[in-house]
């Protein structure tokens, strides 16, 4: 059995249809986005940004490559990066990992890296939280999606961005040290590769 069944059983349950027609105004114009990227036969970088690039970010920049891979787009990078760098949370590690993803820590220490694998021939999402113009991120050509309210009013201007997209998610830290705290992440990333699904559903691979 395919170490990676636990996850696509998990992908194949998700349920689009719980996306409000007003959640998918939000998406729309990162469909078009890509669409367009596609249509012109350029590659497509997308840089997923939060205030502290430790949670909502790094599920983003994560679902996002994997439902590219889902649905057959080879020409996609995805990334991830703060208005600060702080650490990737452990609990996003072990809510991926739960979800079927294969989990391994590259690095200890106060910023450790993880390598994140969703398939059995694809190069791993290599995360650990970093500013959004660190040098692993691209410096230009890139569409700048704002995963948190803070980080899109905080910074109105990304240096570098062809294109800013709000697609903003509440954040699991308020769950942190609560009973509810597991259950919380996994709605959150629920919610999130819900929605990255449907955006690359919707996406039309031109022959």
């Amino acid at each position: 059995m395919s170490h990676y069944k636990v996850l696509n059983d998990f992908i194949s349950n998700l349920d689009t249809a719980s996306i409000t027609s007003e959640r998918k105004q939000t998406l729309s114009p990162l469909v078009k986005h890509i669409q367009e990227k596609i249509d012109k036969k350029q590659s497509i970088r997308l840089n997923f940004i939060c205030t502290h690039n430790s949670r909502r970010s790094h599920l983003s920049q994560i679902w996002a490559q994997t439902m590219a891979h889902r649905f057959g787009i080879t020409n996609i990078n995805c990334y991830s990066g703060g208005t600060e760098a702080t650490v990737l949370f452990p609990m996003v590690a072990s809510t991926l990992a739960n979800t079927g993803f294969k989990v391994q820590v590259l690095s200890e220490g106060k910023n450790p890296v993880y390598a994140i694998k969703f398939a059995e021939n694809e190069h791993p999402v290599i995360c650990f939280s970093k500013r959004m113009d660190d040098d692993f991120n691209p410096k230009s050509d890139f569409a700048a999606i704002m995963t948190c309210s803070q980080a899109d009013e905080g910074c109105p201007f990304v240096l570098g961005a062809e294109k800013r997209i709000p697609i903003t998610y509440n954040d699991p830290k308020a769950f942190d040290d609560s009973p509810q705290q597991a259950e919380k992440y996994r709605e959150c990333s629920i919610q999130i590769a819900t929605e990255m699904f449907y955006v690359f559903s919707k996406i039309m691979l031109r022959s």
